[in-house]
């Protein structure tokens, strides 16, 4: 039989707001929906939705930008209070120039912003925008839990972001954060179709989920961040976070 992904958005979540119990909505939109998840499903929620339930949404009128912020802010023509909450967010500036700041975020993660963004949030009263969960995997693994909990089997568990890409136009879906799969599937010492043994190849099997899973998630104003995956092969190798995603700053070779 031929390999089969399906990739489902739930329908009818609502509008979250901070405090909001998520793995509840997602799991009463599911059967609503006449979804029944099974053994081997998998959930890929969207950064935003969680960061909301997680209250990281910043109103920029309460920051305070430091020396630091300004100067960077002066250098790329960006807002001096945002520049300081890309910096609180982050270990290092990877690279800046006029309209841009690549940051490597405190979880290890290089893009633009520390992932900071002001698209699908109000702006009723005044101008916030919202940070990523302050840790994406441990996110990622209390989803996890109380979904295993709630339907009486695993479910592996996905947080996603859209992020641009070094050398390539445009945006994709990445891992974020990761719990109950491996994110990376070590395929070293198989053999291809003509019996040549794998020496390097390891599918980062998380981003091409979360990268599948934000074409049915959409970007604008679909309404639809959780999306259950079936049918999607996982490695045996354990679960881990998504830190095994990180190349260690010892094997880039481009910074």
């Amino acid at each position: 039989m031929a390999p089969v992904l399906t990739l489902t958005a739930v329908q009818q979540i609502p509008r979250v707001s901070p405090g909001d119990d998520l793995v509840h909505l997602v799991i009463s939109a599911t059967a609503n929906q006449g979804l029944a998840p099974e053994p081997g499903d998998i959930l890929v929620m969207a950064q935003k939705v969680v960061s909301k339930v997680e209250d990281r949404l910043v109103a920029l009128a309460a920051v305070s930008p430091s020396t630091a912020a300004i100067d960077l802010a002066a250098q790329t023509g960006k807002d001096p209070r945002l520049v300081e909450l890309i910096l609180s967010e982050s270990t290092a500036i990877v690279r800046s120039r006029p309209g841009l700041i690549i940051a490597e975020h405190r979880c290890g993660h290089v893009l633009a912003n520390a992932g900071i963004d002001a698209s699908n949030i109000a702006q009723s009263d005044g101008e916030h925008v919202l940070l990523w969960p302050a840790d994406p995997d441990a996110s990622a693994a209390e989803l996890h839990q109380r979904c295993t909990q709630a339907y009486g089997f695993a479910v592996p568990v996905i947080i996603n972001d859209s992020m641009g890409r070094a050398w390539r136009m445009g945006t994709t879906g990445h891992a974020i954060g990761v719990a109950g799969l491996d994110p990376l599937w070590n395929q070293v010492g198989e053999q291809d179709l003509y019996g040549n043994e794998l020496r390097v190849t390891e599918p980062a099997t998380a981003d091409g989920l979360a990268a599948a899973a934000a074409l049915v998630q959409g970007e604008a104003a679909e309404g639809t961040p959780a999306v259950w995956v079936r049918g999607c092969p996982l490695s045996s190798g354990g679960a881990r976070s998504s830190r095994a995603l990180l190349r260690p700053h010892s094997a880039d070779l481009f910074r």
